[in-house]
């Protein structure tokens, strides 16, 4: 069978993920100093391991509804309630959605609002799903420049917006920059596509990982990630999409959700059914737990690692200050005349794993270094980038 002629071309025009090819590279290494992976390197806390067990042994195993499991509801209703301020559920216009991880609602929310030819406003930088949610469904991703401070501003996306424009997505904090807009910028954004009848999407996954000078107390004295969920009637303009993976180390368990606008979740929650059913019963169980555990001193720990990072690397080169997530984006030396492509080839010789600049970006001018990992890996690999760039 001439299985070429039968791939669609949605799947032709998406490659495989740059990540995973620095994955496959590494795999020939022996014992690498992986400063590449996405994902927290502190171990899952007991209590929610504890309730995916006891899920498991009272035999919750099978599927769930689809909105998702009944207590794991009410306890996000409670924290969004708390956090953003929003009424969600039964008498709201606003609801929300149990998701296989914020992937799956951001591959849900691109099915169910773009049409071919239909555009998306994306950050370039970008996580490295973005582009391809549009290809996947006909549309076409277009890129904000947010270079050199990488925050996506109402200024830089409104000669954007066309009558294509459907959905501005906006990744705070972000990956792979960590960049952290502000509370005026976050409601700058919001006023634009509210007064272009544009949704904005706001990918929060790492929402709890903002580190201290860049969080706001504006909103209820605790300290949180600025987001345009904040602002008032917001929820009727916003589809906020968060997760667990990051914050609480379970990345595997795929599970996220989404809130915003009850018309918008009822169809989400349509394509759901016939897509992803719902997510794992267990790893909603055990996320209900995930709700009540204090992950700060977990979050104080990286920011002490994002330290580190940032006092070895500007001995050599220019770096922003993230101001969440666990991510640095740094520019490769001019004096190099090296690609990013060409400067993570030399890191691998020296048994070293970042990500090079142009799997996120259309430039190919910076890396990306994950310092989700022991301080011992991180200080030796350190060691290595800087004696590279020097």
């Amino acid at each position: 069978m001439d299985i070429a002629r039968l791939i669609a071309d949605r799947s032709r025009a998406i490659d495989a993920s740059g990540i995973r090819r620095v994955f496959d590279l590494g795999k020939e290494l022996t014992d690498p100093i992986n400063l590449s992976i996405g994902q927290p390197d502190f171990p899952v806390p007991d209590p929610i391991k504890q309730a995916a067990i006891d899920a498991i042994n009272n035999d919750h195993n099978g599927y769930t509804v689809t909105q998702g499991v009944a207590a794991l509801r009410t306890r996000l209703r409670e924290h969004l309630k708390g956090d953003v301020g929003w009424d969600v559920g039964e008498g709201s216009p606003t609801d929300l959605l149990v998701t296989a991880g914020t992937s799956g609602a951001l591959v849900l929310a691109s099915m169910c609002l773009l049409n071919p030819g239909d555009e998306m406003i994306i950050p370039d930088p970008y996580f490295v799903m973005y582009p391809n949610l549009a290809k996947m469904v006909g549309a076409r991703a277009v890129f904000c420049d947010v270079y050199p401070d990488f925050i996506m501003t109402a200024e830089r996306v409104e000669p954007l917006i066309s009558p294509k424009t459907k959905i501005v997505m906006f990744n705070s904090p972000a990956n792979p920059t960590g960049a952290v807009a502000t509370r005026a910028q976050c409601r700058d954004l919001l006023d634009l596509c509210r007064a272009r009848n544009v949704l904005l999407i706001s990918d929060e996954i790492y929402d709890e990982f903002t580190y201290r000078e860049a969080r706001t107390d504006e909103f209820n004295g605790r300290g949180r990630c600025p987001s345009p969920a904040r602002f008032e009637n917001a929820r009727d303009d916003v589809l906020l999409v968060r997760g667990f993976g990051k914050t609480y180390g379970v990345t595997g368990w795929r599970m996220g959700y989404c809130a915003g606008p009850r018309d918008l979740i009822n169809e989400l929650g349509k394509l759901q059914q016939f897509t992803f059913t719902c997510a794992p019963s267990m790893s909603q169980h055990g996320c209900i737990a995930a709700l009540g555990v204090d992950m700060s001193d977990h979050i104080e720990d990286y920011q002490s690692r994002r330290g580190l990072v940032l006092r070895r690397l500007r001995e050599v080169t220019e770096v922003s200050t993230p101001g969440g997530a666990f991510y640095v984006f740094a520019k490769i030396p001019d004096r190099l005349h090296l690609t990013g492509a060409e400067f993570v080839e030399r890191c691998i010789e020296r048994n070293v794993l970042i990500i090079p600049g142009n799997v996120f970006s259309r430039r190919d001018t910076h890396f990306r270094l994950s310092f989700a990992t022991k301080r011992d890996s991180l200080e030796r690999g350190l060691d290595v980038l800087v004696e590279l760039m020097r």
